[in-house]
């Protein structure tokens, strides 16, 4: 279990406020009627279905997604297309691998916003190494993204929101895909990281490897269904609300977690084969 979330008071800081928001694509709503505050050094977990709206809902963030109703602030300010300072970390499927550039270049287009040039400078370049150090993936800095493995390529990308120094990170699945132990390190950084007071904002589908272990959850399906600690948010009910179908939840060593309930597939193939054993 990740640290607890910060105690709100009236001197307290708030990194994102949706007020009233309902936003998404082409005037169709993919999220309705959202009220939810990030206080300054929160960690929260967004769960949900696919197609819930958990993407929508960082993208938001950013000013990348139409606001129909409503306005969102990052900072107190609000957002109006104009990308905010967050780090982001999108989901490793929307990337083109073949986009032709190394684990260095990656890093280093996090602060690309603060202006191009056709060069870097030797300081800048030995930031960026700094931070693949602390990522592990400094020897790998001149490959090229596509030869590298699901959780290097997912440390690239997390060293390129890092570089810009954000105060608010946001993060597409960033356990996606990897192996157990890349998850635990990736979680741990985080960890880290929000212990050195940056706001990280991350959306997953594990909802017991990794959402039971944050502070703080938010239940998403096209608005926000629930928010606490799991140990309030996971219940049956809130749960069901959530995914739209019955979940079990079981408590384990002080924990809630969703018992996954096995479905057979292909009994008449496993009766036929049995069959088949005893006439043999």
């Amino acid at each position: 279990m990740l640290h607890p979330q910060p105690h709100e008071t009236s001197e307290t800081r708030h990194a994102v406020e949706f007020r009233g928001v309902t936003c998404g694509y082409e005037g169709h709503a993919a999220l309705r009627d959202v009220d939810l505050t990030v206080i300054s050094g929160d960690f929260i977990g967004l769960v949900g279905p696919s197609g819930a709206g958990k993407t929508t809902l960082l993208r938001t963030i950013l000013g990348a997604v139409d606001i129909y109703r409503g306005e969102v602030l990052v900072d107190g300010r609000q957002v109006d297309r104009k990308r905010p300072r967050a780090g982001y970390v999108p989901q490793l499927e929307t990337i083109d691998w073949n986009f032709p550039v190394t684990v260095e270049q990656v890093v280093l287009m996090g602060r690309a916003a603060e202006g191009w040039l056709p060069w870097n400078s030797r300081h800048m370049v030995e930031q960026a190494y700094a931070v693949m150090e602390r990522l592990g993936i400094a020897d790998l800095g001149k490959r090229h993204i596509r030869a590298l493995s699901g959780g290097q390529q997912q440390r690239a990308f997390l060293g390129r929101a890092l570089f810009s120094n954000p105060q608010l990170l946001l993060l597409d699945e960033p356990t996606a895909g990897v192996d157990i132990k890349t998850r635990d390190d990736i979680l741990h950084l985080l960890d880290e990281l929000n212990h050195e007071g940056v706001t990280v904002v991350m959306t997953t589908h594990e909802i017991n490897a990794v959402a039971a272990h944050l502070p703080w959850v938010v239940c998403v399906n096209r608005g926000i269904v629930a928010e606490g600690p799991p140990s309030e948010v996971y219940t049956s009910e809130i749960l069901g609300r959530t995914y739209g179908a019955p979940m079990t939840v079981i408590q384990y060593e002080g924990m809630s977690l969703v018992a996954e309930t096995p479905h057979m597939i292909g009994r008449s193939s496993a009766a036929k084969h049995k069959q088949q054993a005893g006439a043999g």
